[in-house]
């Protein structure tokens, strides 16, 4: 058991004396390997840095063309607020002018209605006038035609009896 033991212990110590060489040579194979990207790493970050200066002034350039494009943008805002004002303006005063246009025409017109309503009345009172005038020039001229019928002797009677019956209509 003891010899068991003994061979066992020697091969745990081969076995942990080769694996600290393995662990030896890889650290010096991740050294050299780390030195030789070390200038690549060096190199890189040059590059890196000059690329990160060149995108800020990039940046820098594109900043300032979109602060230029702000300020034209609102230059042109005001100026087409100011044109649509100016507009706006110009209508409100067409559509007072109009106004007051339309307002005259109406007056004018109302002034004609009444006159022709005026006109109307009198017109209307004229017939009136007239049509009283006819009847009484009919009632006349019966009462004379019964005159004329009574003197020569007739009675006239039909004739005078419907004469004046057509004149009530």
């Amino acid at each position: 058991i003891f010899l068991c033991r003994a061979n066992h212990l020697n091969d745990l110590k081969k076995e942990n004396f080769s694996l600290k060489l393995r662990i030896y040579f890889l650290e010096e194979k991740i050294q050299q390997k780390f030195e030789e990207s070390g200038d690549d790493v060096h190199k890189r970050n040059i590059e890196l840095k000059v690329e990160v200066e060149s995108l800020k002034n990039e940046l820098e350039e594109k900043q300032q063309l979109v602060d230029k494009a702000l300020s034209t943008a609102e230059s042109l805002s005001n100026q087409s607020e100011a044109e649509l004002q100016r507009r706006l303006a110009e209508r409100q005063e067409e559509i007072s002018h109009m106004q007051e246009i339309l307002q005259t025409k109406v007056q004018l017109l109302q002034e004609e209605a009444e006159l022709a309503r005026s006109e109307a009345e009198r017109m209307a009172s004229l017939a009136d006038s007239e049509s009283q005038r006819c009847l009484a020039l009919e009632r006349e001229m019966v009462e004379r035609m019964e005159e004329r019928m009574e003197e020569s002797g007739g009675s006239g009677g039909p004739f005078t009896q419907h004469a004046v019956a057509d004149k009530d209509r």
